[in-house]
């Protein structure tokens, strides 16, 4: 009798749940089948990893209440958010991918930014250092691993200071990321010392985050904004190459820039509206905004509306850009509250607008397939497409998957290079040496859907040049892994690969 009923409730939970994952318009035909392979061939933990992982949401009001931040931002400073009218300022065969990102993020394309390329970990240290010590009114940083190292004590040290000298220093920390800064006596030192400590997503419950949201959704930001004037972008966390939560992958290699001009602005506003998400009684004027020269852009005019402005015929831009040093850049930025499917759509209409070549460097390569075939187009119509990925992954689920799409990629002409001395954690493009985009973003399933992530999207044909110079740095420290290599591979390794990557929108 007790088995009837522990039959019947499993056969009905089981069919509820099939038919929630069958009835969903925002997941794709494989990972229907993936969530139905695991529902069916592991009955009792597929339940409970749907219920933990299944669904994308962070509580019921979270998603409503920033909108509304984002919305209110937006429109109290749109000067902030560029205009359409600056993609005049990028050739026209390139313009899709910025006008895509425009469109599903707000933030257009500003003109007269900077940057520098960091060569190295000890640069964007000593850098990043020495402009927290010389701020005069604000240090805003947004991290998700915040280290307890070298890294990790000076930048808490150099907040610190400043914030005892009257600079208003605001530090926000993903809760899963840094928790054991959270939890740990510097924190509180920072806390006592005057910096407003913040913690994004946090786990205090356990519990009720798996009841009521997923623990697995984070903020993978990494922001760094100085006096709303100097930003550093790219994809390095607060910590040492040494990376001491998983030293046998060491060193981490990372890319950086520091930036000045209007593009840190856009930063600024994001970190602003992760910032106001959780302290709303934040003052939405405490956070300053330096447009630089995109202030000639008319200030109280929507983006949207800029374009059909008098102000801003096609004449008066060129003219205006002729006084301009700098080049044209946008942040792009995704989370779990964005539309689905943002960043591998914009992805590929960056990749496919490709003519010569495409370089790619990721730390994680889950992708969908839209990506995979998007980059099998691009080199099957011509273009030298090259990707480079670490040698020795510190997930082997990711490495496994990764692994499985080779055959694909090789066959289609993609050059593939695996890079040796550590564990390359750059995430670059760049295209025909004239577009880059570098940030937080990985190329995986977890990018595109449950992390909160910012990137910078650039033309600038002297920058791209040193970034794909960076590049083939890493390419002369990496194995070219052959199209035969993945042939000889044993039949158990090639089985192992693909069935980690069926179950890919799953993991």
């Amino acid at each position: 009798m007790l088995l009837d009923i522990f039959l019947t409730i499993h056969f009905i939970l089981l069919l509820l749940v099939s038919l929630r994952v069958l009835a969903r318009n925002n997941l794709t035909s494989p990972a229907r089948l993936a969530w139905l392979v695991v529902l069916f061939i592991l009955p009792y933990l597929g339940l409970l990893v749907y219920w933990m992982f299944g669904e994308i949401h962070l509580g019921r009001n979270f998603e409503r209440e920033y909108k509304k931040i984002i919305e209110k931002l937006h429109s109290h400073n749109p000067e902030v958010l560029g205009s359409d009218a600056a993609l005049a300022a990028i050739k026209p065969e390139y313009q899709a991918a910025f006008a895509y990102s425009a469109n599903v993020t707000g933030y257009h394309t500003t003109l007269g930014n900077r940057a520098e390329l960091m060569a190295d970990a000890a640069e964007t240290q000593k850098r990043m250092i020495a402009d927290f010590d010389a701020a005069t009114d604000h240090i805003h940083v947004l991290y998700y691993i915040w280290l307890i190292d070298g890294m990790g004590i000076d930048t808490a040290q150099a907040l610190m200071r400043a914030a005892k000298r009257g600079v208003t220093c605001r530090a926000m920390v993903d809760g899963m990321g840094s928790r054991k800064l959270v939890r740990s006596k510097l924190w509180k030192e920072m806390e006592a010392a005057g910096v407003e400590v913040s913690v994004a997503l946090p786990i205090r419950n356990i519990i009720k985050v798996m009841l009521f949201s997923r623990i697995d959704l984070r903020n993978h930001r990494k922001i760094t904004v100085i006096d709303g004037k100097i930003g550093y972008f790219g994809s390095r966390n607060c910590a040492d190459p040494e990376f001491r939560v998983k030293p046998k992958y060491a060193p981490w290699v990372d890319i950086m820039m520091r930036m000045e001009g209007p593009v840190v602005a856009q930063n600024q506003m994001l970190f602003a509206s992760d910032w106001l998400t959780k302290n709303p009684e934040t003052p939405f004027d405490s956070f300053p905004y330096f447009t630089g020269p995109a202030k000639a852009l008319k200030a109280d005019t929507h983006p949207n509306e800029l374009i059909n402005s008098e102000q801003l015929k096609l004449e008066e831009l060129k003219l205006e850009k002729s006084k301009l040093e700098g080049f044209a850049a946008q942040i792009f930025v995704d989370g779990p509250t964005q539309r689905q499917g943002t960043t591998p759509q914009f992805l590929g209409a960056l990749i496919s607008q490709a003519q010569h070549t495409l370089i790619i460097s990721t730390p994680y390569f889950v992708p969908d397939y839209s990506l995979i075939s998007v980059l099998c187009a691009t080199a099957y119509r011509g273009v030298e497409v090259t990707m480079i990925f670490p040698k020795h992954n510190d997930s082997l689920i990711v490495a496994a998957t990764s692994h499985s799409y080779y055959w694909q990629l090789l066959k289609a002409g993609i050059k593939v290079y695996e890079y040796k001395p550590g564990l390359l954690h750059a995430k670059t493009l760049t295209v025909d040496g004239e577009i880059s985009l570098i940030g937080s973003s990985n190329l995986d399933l977890r990018s595109f859907d449950l992390n909160y992530e910012n990137n910078v999207v650039f033309s600038d044909k002297a920058l791209s040049s040193k970034i794909i110079e960076r590049q083939y740095q890493y390419i002369a420290d990496s194995d070219e892994i052959q199209l035969e290599d993945v042939e000889d591979w044993p039949l158990a390794y090639r089985v192992w690969n693909n069935v980690v990557a069926t179950m890919g929108p799953v993991l």
